[in-house]
């Protein structure tokens, strides 16, 4: 949280007030209170390139002034850069306005658009409820309104309803372009050891030699040996370390040999790409843990007729379709006799 001081200028393009000098709906208890300026962009791309719209929100700290707030009573809250407005639980800026509103040290709370202060119902309906119950009035670039007021509510209502239906309807955008890629088997967030994805966007073998026979000789010896913890066990006894290309970093796609460790070795062995095949969504999200102890969504691992996508013999393969069936019921079945 930062006061309108430290701010950064606005450009001259946007130097002109959006509001009026007088609203009817501010009266003195407004002004013995704060105004807060709330400023959010959804993402640090969006910090990066939409410069203009971040200038224009912390210009909203004149707009407190012009509507007035004296310049010590208006209150930058800009905590919340870079992050969703879907969700509040981890919007530290939101949760500090909302102490500020419910404390009754809030006369006025500015953002450029409704959307910027919550894009959930919930959220929205919430920061309305605890408004009007506190006398705090809202403001955008159309105009000042007071939550207490049955119109102003309405409205206010509406304007959250249409927010929600936009994310919605960019988030389906989202998914509908990523699925058609995934469908064509051309959506990769990244390839494990042993492959290698080439500036066409095409996927293939690691071009080291001695890369791609380690990951050979570690498909032979579980066959061998019948366990991960046994090829786990070999592997660090004989000194044979595994093949990593570095994801980030100045060392981005130089190769690595790290210690083997058994989830890596678990992932290598549950991967399909080894078998040759494209897969999409193999995780998947159980949204009813957002209402569970821990209060957010987690992802279990899918079984095969549950991925979103498979496409066999798409990529490069070191082991057959059915070897990569037969080892991932061996890793099943030593699982349950680990634990019976």
């Amino acid at each position: 949280m930062t006061t309108v001081e430290k701010s950064p200028a606005p450009s001259a393009s946007i130097a002109q007030p959006f509001f009026r000098p007088k609203s009817s709906k501010i009266c003195d208890q407004h002004w013995q209170k704060l105004a807060i300026v709330y400023v959010r962009q959804s993402s640090p791309q969006q910090i990066l390139e939409n410069r203009e719209s971040t200038a224009r929100q912390y210009a909203l700290a004149d707009d407190a002034v012009a509507l007035g707030w004296t310049k010590d009573r208006v209150l930058v809250i800009d905590e919340d850069q870079g992050q969703s407005g879907a969700r509040s639980e981890h919007r530290l800026g939101f949760q500090r306005l909302l102490a500020e509103v419910t404390m009754d040290h809030v006369g006025l709370v500015l953002g450029l658009e409704m959307s910027r202060l919550a894009r959930s119902s919930k959220d929205w309906h919430h920061l309305l409820e605890v408004c009007g119950l506190f006398g705090t009035l809202l403001a955008d670039q159309d105009g000042v309104y007071d939550p207490g007021d049955p119109n102003d509510r309405l409205l206010l209502g509406l304007t959250g309803i249409m927010s929600e239906v936009e994310l919605h309807t960019m988030r389906n955008r989202l998914e509908r372009g990523r699925m058609n890629k995934a469908q064509r088997g051309e959506l990769f967030h990244g390839v494990p050891m042993g492959y290698v994805i080439q500036p066409s966007g095409e996927v293939e073998f690691d071009p080291d030699e001695q890369a791609r026979t380690v990951i050979r000789m570690a498909f032979e010896k579980f066959d061998e040996l019948g366990s991960l913890y046994s090829l786990f066990h070999y592997l660090v006894k004989q000194g044979i370390r595994m093949p990593v290309r570095v994801r980030k970093g100045a060392r981005r796609g130089q190769l690595e040999w790290r210690r083997p460790s058994l989830p890596s070795l678990s992932q290598m062995f549950h991967h399909p790409i080894y078998a040759g095949a494209y897969a999409y969504g193999r995780r998947l999200t159980d949204a009813k843990q957002t209402y569970g102890p821990r209060g957010r969504r987690t992802k279990r691992w899918g079984t095969i007729d549950e991925w979103k996508v498979l496409i066999r013999d798409r990529l490069p393969a070191y082991i057959t379709w059915d070897r990569y069936i037969n080892n991932l019921e061996r890793l099943k079945q030593n699982q349950t006799h680990e634990t019976s």
